[in-house]
């Protein structure tokens, strides 16, 4: 396991490369992350166009600025996930104000409460897929399909301690979720994974 001092080889090749201006590296980039940066978006701001745009504009900040990634405060995964999650709030206040401004429905205090919303629910499900795969399959199979711990177990081919641990370890760590500070604050670097 990598520590914080030493970053995955990956992360720090795919920085240098990106500083080279290696379109290829910024296409590797965009074919392993996407999906994260779409999906975290989507779930902050409920709109398919905003999302794509802050997809764009998270690769376009990537490219553009390949130093601002330090190795040193985590992996590259959560820094693209952070930025995606700070360029989203950013994009869903700025949207909630103009309606507010309109004399739309609303208060500054319900834009916050859906802005917190947004941030827990993006936080969740970043951290769901950045689980290992035996934590969230034995979430899924809790949450999606009803199973208990017996039989989730079963279903796993595990014993029942075994799967216990792993939807305990995985609520363990969603529950953090919630623990994402004040409103808008972004997913912690080097966090759940």
């Amino acid at each position: 396991m990598a520590t914080q001092d030493a970053p995955p080889r990956w992360d720090r090749r795919m920085q240098q490369r990106l500083s080279r201006g290696e379109a290829a590296a910024l296409g590797e980039l965009y074919d392993r992350f996407a999906s994260l940066v779409h999906g975290l978006a989507h779930r902050v701001l409920g709109d398919e166009r905003a999302a794509d745009g802050i997809t764009r504009e998270v690769f376009t900040h990537v490219w553009e600025n390949p130093d601002a990634y330090d190795p040193k405060q985590g992996p590259l995964r959560s820094w693209v996930a952070t930025l995606t999650h700070r360029l989203a709030v950013q994009r869903l206040r700025a949207t909630e104000t103009a309606a507010l401004a309109r004399g739309g429905d609303g208060t500054a205090e319900e834009l916050e409460r859906k802005v917190r919303s947004a941030s827990v629910a993006a936080r969740a499900d970043y951290i769901v897929t950045s689980m290992p795969a035996p934590l969230r399959t034995a979430l899924e199979l809790a949450y999606f399909q009803r199973r208990d711990y017996r039989q989730a177990a079963a279903d796993l081919g595990v014993t029942e301690d075994e799967a216990r641990r792993r939807l305990r370890l995985g609520l363990q760590l969603l529950s953090t979720a919630h623990d994402a500070g004040p409103a808008g604050a972004p997913p912690e670097p080097g966090g759940a994974r």
